[in-house]
């Protein structure tokens, strides 16, 4: 079993057919900056999947942003139920955002479903 503040690869949504399909079969949210699929992975463990497009900028605010979504998982994860994939698209004006913003929208689009 994971340990409550990791990231471990089994919980990580790594293959492009997977991120696929929870976009076709799952459900969907959209914030002002994200756009979050989730559904039932059939699994005793919850999974995270994010994708940032080049439009959000650089590859440093790629990557910075990335770290902050994961970082976000990793505190929050009695958020993201047991059994469920989801995968967290950032949108083009994502990369500005500091963490807090970023964990204040996220929360309550995952307090919403």
């Amino acid at each position: 079993m994971t340990g409550l503040f990791t990231f471990s690869k089994e919980e990580r949504i790594r293959r492009r057919v997977d991120f696929l399909e929870i976009f076709r079969e799952g459900k969907k949210a959209r914030t002002a900056h994200f756009l979050v699929a989730y559904r039932l992975n059939g699994r005793p463990h919850r999974r995270l999947g994010i994708t940032v497009g080049k439009k959000v900028g650089s590859a440093v605010v790629r990557n910075r942003l990335k770290r902050r979504i994961r970082e976000f998982y990793r505190q929050n994860k009695e958020l993201f139920p047991p059994g469920t994939d989801v995968v967290i698209t950032a949108k083009e004006d994502a990369g500005s955002l500091e963490y807090r913003q970023v964990a204040n929208e996220l929360k309550a689009v995952l307090r919403e479903r």
